[in-house]
């Protein structure tokens, strides 16, 4: 044994029996407490915790030092030292509780050493689980206090989100917008905005930002600060970049690109003006596309283009196309296609226009269609936009506007 520097009690009666294991112990350079009795060990304990205990006790004295002195918990073992004759004795005594039986008087000090060697290889084990569960129980604290601060800091940033988005049922002259925002996780990488640039025009967008959680929720901040920093820009005569949807892609890009913080967005940008009933857009890989539906028919849009953030000069094209009376427009996220139930992406592409032809145009319509209020937890952001002509009843009849 490397280490002989721990402390042995001995609870024995016989006082030939008790020195000699007391002197064998001394020899091999243990620290030795020899008691004639319980009570008096019980006492010794008080005031130090040895390593071991050698008891020549009963079965049931054992039992009651072992559980009711709950020296398991302090990783002290005792060792039942008797004049056993019988197997029954040992096994009594082991099942009382005492971790090793020696036979007494000590012939063969083999045996004890064995006993010993066992003994404070357990000891070492246990005084090492006792350190692992100190530490672990220490992390998990720190652990602990650091989710309290990361809930505490998503509440902060979910909160900064929800102050960055537009007003919910907004009026932009005879049209009126609408959003909703689902996270998969406390905060979003998906974001949308819609503004009235003056009497006519209105810009709106729909962004998915690349992966999740507080870095993509980061992005989402950038996006809300270009757009303010873009009208006024228009407001002080600096800049138009605002009333082209391909521009405002471009600013975004380079914002991205200057922040190098390796993340990319895909974007669907439209410029509405109510005098001409026309949008510009632009498609920054934004998948699906959004649907337009009207008395003339319901449809996706037709476009493509570059993700935004990856290229150093990419170029987009801008597509326009006419608003008919009574249209709705609705913009969705990609996280809107997990939640539909269809094999391929074809079938869910068709499954989302089918419920737009079919009269879901608002945001409870589709949301009580699609169940996503009952799922608990989404598989990725869902984001949606809708854009509404205010000259519709109740019944999707087109209103006369002199009425």
């Amino acid at each position: 044994m490397a280490k002989t520097t721990e402390q042995i009690l001995i609870i024995d009666q016989d006082k030939r029996s008790c020195s000699d294991l007391c002197h064998y112990l001394e020899g091999k350079g243990f620290y030795v407490s020899c008691y004639s009795n319980l009570d008096d060990a019980l006492a010794g304990l008080k005031n130090a915790s040895p390593e071991a205990i050698f008891a020549d006790l009963s079965p049931a004295v054992i039992h009651q030092l072992t559980q009711q002195h709950q020296l398991d918990e302090h990783c002290i073992p005792v060792i039942a030292y008797s004049a056993a004759n019988l197997a029954t004795d040992v096994v009594a005594a082991l099942r009382a509780g005492a971790s090793d039986f020696v036979i007494k008087p000590i012939v063969d000090t083999s045996a004890l050493d064995d006993v010993l060697s066992k003994l404070f290889e357990r000891l070492r084990l246990a005084r090492l689980n006792q350190v692992y569960r100190r530490e672990l129980e220490s992390t998990n604290r720190d652990l602990r206090a650091g989710i309290a601060e990361l809930r505490a800091d998503q509440n902060a940033g979910r909160k900064v989100q929800l102050k960055m988005l537009p007003e919910h049922h907004r009026p932009f002259g005879d049209w009126r917008m609408d959003h909703m925002i689902k996270p998969s996780l406390y905060l979003s990488g998906d974001f949308l905005d819609y503004v009235r640039l003056d009497d006519n025009l209105s810009l709106v967008y729909i962004a998915d930002v690349s992966g999740h959680g507080a870095s993509s929720a980061f992005v989402t901040v950038l996006l809300k600060n270009l757009t303010n920093r873009l009208q006024r820009n228009l407001r002080r005569g600096s800049s138009q970049d605002i009333l082209s949807p391909n521009q405002f892609l471009a600013r975004v890009n380079k914002e991205l690109k200057d922040t190098q913080l390796g993340k990319h967005v895909t974007m669907f940008v439209a410029l509405l003006d109510a005098s001409k009933r026309t949008m510009q857009y632009a498609v920054g890989a934004h998948f699906p596309m959004p649907i337009l539906t009207s008395p003339e028919g319901t449809a996706f849009l037709e476009g493509s283009g570059l993700p935004v953030g990856i290229f150093a000069d990419p170029e987009w094209e801008v597509y326009e196309c006419p608003l008919p009376k009574g249209f709705h427009l609705i913009m969705f996220s990609d996280g809107i296609l997990e939640v539909i139930k269809a094999r391929s992406l074809d079938q869910k592409e068709r499954r989302l226009l089918e419920l737009v032809e079919a009269g879901r145009h608002t945001i409870p319509a589709l949301s009580e269609a699609l169940g996503l209020d009952d799922i608990n937890e989404l598989p990725d952001d869902i984001a949606i936009v809708t854009v509404t002509d205010e000259l519709v009843d109740a019944h999707g009849d087109i209103q006369d506007p002199a009425s």
